[in-house]
């Protein structure tokens, strides 16, 4: 995990490119700690921050030189065990145990289709000495940030906008359209837009090509919701099961320390009794936050039941005072570099805060769960929907009805709900967010509202939703917020449900 930024800029001298480059890295300079690089030449420039976290030697520090090629990587490739014995059957041969080099080395046998064999999260830029252009890509749901401004022949990038603000070609003029979405929705980011009109991010699962002077942005990798598992509920389960534990068993690699967030929640539990299961002799130690007082906070009571289980936990709690938010507060927008939505990302940042405190470099997250195992309580609006729109009544009145039974709605929840679940059913996901976006604050002036359009898919109502949560609505701007305050402490945040 680490901090880059880069450039081609052919109008700066080399001494006028390695100044600006270490200001670059110096906005950034939280997210690794361990190490400095840079390579400059011919007007390109590369930097990189590390933080150590796979060969802690000095043979794993960036930019990295091999196969013809050059890369500045920022995340982790966890199945590169695996891909190194294949390469290495190739032909290849190996001067680190990093993961760094078999990315060269995928890109060097497979070019861009190397990505569709990597296991992990990543945010990379590679410059490929013999095509002459800049080969740049961010994994499958864009847990590593890559932001970049495209100007002429001037193309720069970075993992934070703070970097990107050193550049020369940074315009300071807000983008309108996504101040009203962050008010609106909660979005960071819509697309490739961020909240000013220069800056681009590099959306998930997609590759960008920059050779003179021209961009080329392909995706190159998606899910249909619309596609169903052929097998009985039960087989589903231990698929999932399967794969789950094959994720953190890869996600503990590490040459330090792993350890983990705990709520109480089933996510952050599940991921925590999983490493107990999987690593019975490791101590792995649990990060919770709590709030006392008044209007408290407190999953300390879940947390406990998980390590009276699970004994291999060693489990830290803390809880903050008011000068301590405050201050939090501050620093929490500063590493953000947007407005938070909510009260969450400042608890997260106590949690990395403690974490740190505990001297860890690794941390295992829950974030992705609720996303497409439907773990939001407007999934269930969804699916209520789905039900209407197909006149399954007799279904829709159990399901319902359970449900509030179980949540122990009042009348007014249930009449709200009931007519939540049965617009679900009327109006497509887009109409649902165009109306939700157009109506939340109706102070917002609705002429400068430009339309938002997600891509049209296949499957359920709840499928539909699903999909959009984890790569359109929700997970990008929650993983924005898991990599800056867990950067902001240099801390590598993993995500194994991803």
């Amino acid at each position: 995990m680490c901090g880059i930024a880069g450039f081609i800029d052919p109008s700066l001298s080399k001494e006028q490119s390695s100044t600006l480059l270490e200001r670059m890295l110096n906005k950034i300079a939280h997210r690794g700690p361990d190490a400095r690089g840079k390579f400059i030449e011919n007007g390109l420039a590369l930097g990189h921050n590390r933080l150590s976290i796979i060969d802690l030697s000095d043979d794993g520090i960036q930019p990295m030189h091999h196969f013809g090629n050059t890369i500045v990587y920022n995340g982790e490739i966890y199945n590169y065990i695996e891909l190194r014995d294949e390469l290495i059957k190739k032909g290849f041969t190996f001067k680190t145990q990093s993961d760094t080099e078999v990315i060269l080395a995928a890109y060097k046998a497979y070019g861009r289709a190397c990505v569709n064999l990597f296991m992990g999260m990543w945010a990379f830029s590679i410059w490929d000495e013999q095509e002459q252009l800049l080969f740049c890509s961010r994994d499958r749901f864009g847990i590593k940030p890559f932001n970049y401004i495209a100007n002429g022949n001037r193309f720069y990038f970075a993992s934070e906008y703070k970097a990107l603000k050193e550049s020369p070609v940074f315009n300071s003029e807000l983008n309108l359209q996504q101040m009203y979405r962050g008010l609106q929705l909660g979005w960071i980011s819509y697309e490739d837009e961020t909240y000013f009109n220069c800056i681009k991010s590099l959306p998930a699962a997609c590759n960008l090509i920059y050779k003179d002077g021209k961009i080329e942005i392909e995706k190159y990798w998606d899910i249909d919701p619309g596609q169903k598992y052929k097998g009985t509920l039960e087989e589903a389960s231990l698929k999932f099961r399967e794969l789950f534990t094959e994720s953190i068993r890869m996600h503990m690699r590490a040459d330090v320390e792993v350890g983990g967030c705990l709520s109480g929640g089933v996510d952050s539990s599940t991921i925590a009794s999983c490493v107990s299961q999987l690593f019975p002799d490791t101590k792995f130690k649990t990060f919770t936050i709590y709030y006392s007082g008044k209007n408290s906070v407190d999953e300390r009571p879940w947390v406990d039941e998980v390590k009276k289980k699970y004994p291999g936990l060693e489990g830290y709690t803390y809880s903050p005072d008011e000068n301590e938010i405050e201050e939090a507060f501050r620093q929490t927008m500063y590493h953000a570099d947007v407005p938070i939505a909510g009260s969450s990302p400042i608890s997260q940042y106590f949690v990395m805060k403690l974490a740190k405190e505990h001297n860890l470099k690794v941390i295992l997250d829950g974030q992705g769960a609720d996303e497409y195992l439907a773990g939001y309580m407007h999934s269930f609006y969804r699916l209520i929907g789905g039900l209407f729109s197909k006149a399954k009544i007799g279904t829709l009145i159990h399901q319902f009805g359970s449900h509030a039974k179980f949540q122990e709605f009042s009348i007014s929840k249930k009449a709200s709900s009931a007519g939540i679940g049965v617009l679900s059913g009327l109006l497509s996901e887009n109409q649902l967010y165009q109306f939700e976006y157009k109506n939340y604050y109706p102070f917002l002036p609705l002429d400068n509202k430009q339309n938002i359009e997600l891509r049209k898919t296949e499957g359920s109502r709840l499928n539909k939703f699903l999909y959009h949560l984890t790569f359109n609505t929700s997970l990008p701007s929650l993983l924005h917020y898991e990599d800056r305050n867990s950067m902001a402490f240099s801390i590598e945040s993993r995500v194994p449900f991803l």
